[in-house]
C-alpha cells in the first residue's frame, strides 16, 4: 500500500524473503559448481536457452540478460565455448551477426540443474507465500 508506514510484520516478511534470496543464490552457485559449471557458466547457459526471441541470441542479447558489459559477456562466452558447452556461428542472413547456441553438454547440465532449482522454487515458494 503507497502512503502507508511499514509494520514490523512488513519488516519481517521483506527479511525473510531477502534471506530466502540469499540463500537461493548461494544454493544456485553451489549446485553450479557440483556440475562442473562455474555460477557465471550456469547463468550463461540459462540466458541462451531462456532467450525468448525468434533467433538464437547474440553475445549483446546475454549481455543484456545478464547484466554484463559486451566485453565480460564476451569474454565468458570465450569461456564456454572453449569448456565445449556453447558453440558461436554466423547468422545465416546477416554474416556481420554471430548466434550462440548450447551445445548437447551444456544442455544436458542445464537440464540437470534446471529441474532442481524449479524444485527448489516450488520448495521457497511455499514458504514464502505461506
Amino acid at each position: 500500500m503507497p502512503g502507508r508506514d511499514p509494520t514490523d510484520h512488513d519488516y519481517q516478511m521483506l527479511l525473510r524473503f531477502r534471506t530466502d534470496l540469499r540463500r537461493f543464490h548461494a544454493w544456485s552457485e553451489e549446485q553450479a559448481r557440483a556440475e562442473g559449471l562455474t555460477p557465471a557458466q550456469h547463468q550463461l547457459l540459462l540466458a541462451i536457452r531462456g532467450h525468448a526471441g525468434a533467433e538464437a541470441p547474440t553475445v549483446g542479447d546475454v549481455a543484456d540478460a545478464l547484466l554484463l558489459r559486451h566485453h565480460s559477456a564476451s569474454g565468458l562466452v570465450d569461456r564456454a565455448v572453449q569448456a565445449g558447452y556453447v558453440t558461436r556461428a554466423r547468422d545465416p542472413v546477416d554474416h556481420r551477426t554471430v548466434r550462440l547456441s548450447i551445445t548437447r553438454v551444456g544442455a544436458t547440465k542445464l537440464a540437470r540443474l534446471s529441474r532442481r532449482h524449479l524444485q527448489e522454487l516450488q520448495r521457497l515458494r511455499r514458504g514464502i507465500f505461506a
